[in-house]
């Protein structure tokens, strides 16, 4: 017994050193990443290859991996985001929600709407607003992994957040993926993307694909990690992000691979000000950021004038 605790300890060692040593490697290589937004690399006479986390893979594999990641951690996700953030994940979402401000008549696309975080406070946001005109409103939860959107619909259940039981709003759920949506051309009024755009391989064509799919006029907005402006900062962050929770994620979840992979993640993903030349590229208008928590996640939002 003593001899098969000691072995455990010794590969949880291990683990820590090796991904102590990855973000390391990776800061000093790439400079956490921020500055190549699609993550696109080109080999001679080879597929197109990006990242997946600090790993470099073909773009082919790469949806095939996070498919994998998610569908591994479903059953734990809200288990986790609040263990991972004690808990301040709520508040950024309810944030998130208040800012986008849902009004009576909007037809909302949720995209990696997975478990139906942002969804159902969009759905209780509208039930507190007074509705006169006893105006209809819509949400389409999507996410390109059906697992997580079956955990999304059982909690929906539970909650009494579905069509029949609710007033004058309409709940819709739709396996899709955000590069090549099934959706009609200004079809929604607001798109949101919460802790996902991240995970896409093409950041550009998400954010084509939801100015397509948005009315003139409709509003797109972006929650996200980002990176903290205070360095000293950042470097705590990084300490507690690639010390703590993959062995948090192996202890509670069982899932060590799955949360260092979402920890590299967030370190690949654009800064601020990058992020905001993409949206903007891609026709939006307006558009502005806003920092929560010391930039540890980001509000981004634009409008389709």
């Amino acid at each position: 017994m003593q001899s098969t605790r000691s072995t455990r300890l010794l590969s949880l060692a291990r683990r820590i050193v090796h991904s102590r040593t990855a973000a390391q490697s990776a800061r000093e290589s790439t400079g956490s990443g921020a500055e190549r937004p699609r993550g696109a690399e080109s080999t001679s006479g080879s597929e197109q290859t990006t990242h997946f986390g600090f790993q470099t893979v073909r773009e082919s594999e790469k949806e095939q991996k996070v498919h994998e990641v998610f569908e591994q951690v479903a059953n734990s996700y809200d288990m986790m985001n609040d263990a991972m953030s004690l808990g301040i994940h709520r508040v950024w979402k309810d944030v998130f929600v208040e800012r986008l401000g849902p009004t009576h008549g909007m037809r909302l696309l949720d995209m990696a709407g997975g478990t139906g975080d942002i969804s159902f406070r969009y759905l209780r946001y509208l039930a507190n607003q007074p509705n006169p005109q006893q105006r209809g409103s819509h949400v389409t939860v999507s996410d390109i992994n059906q697992h997580m959107l079956d955990v999304g619909e059982e909690r929906a259940r539970r909650l009494g957040l579905t069509t029949d039981r609710l007033a004058n709003c309409t709940v819709a759920w739709q396996c899709a993926d955000a590069e090549k949506l099934p959706f009609r051309d200004e079809s929604f009024s607001a798109y949101t993307i919460a802790f996902g755009i991240r995970n896409c391989t093409h950041v550009d064509k998400v954010l084509a694909e939801a100015y397509r799919v948005l009315q003139p006029g409709g509003r797109f907005m972006c929650l996200e990690f980002s990176h903290l402006t205070n360095e000293t900062m950042q470097w705590l962050y990084d300490q507690y992000s690639f010390q703590v929770i993959p062995p948090m994620g192996q202890l509670l979840a069982g899932q060590w691979q799955a949360y260092q992979y979402l920890v590299e993640s967030i370190r690949r993903f654009p800064k601020q000000e990058q992020f905001k030349r993409m949206i903007e590229q891609a026709g939006f208008e307006q558009v502005s950021y806003e920092n929560l928590t010391f930039g540890v996640v980001s509000i981004h939002s634009g409008f389709k004038l």
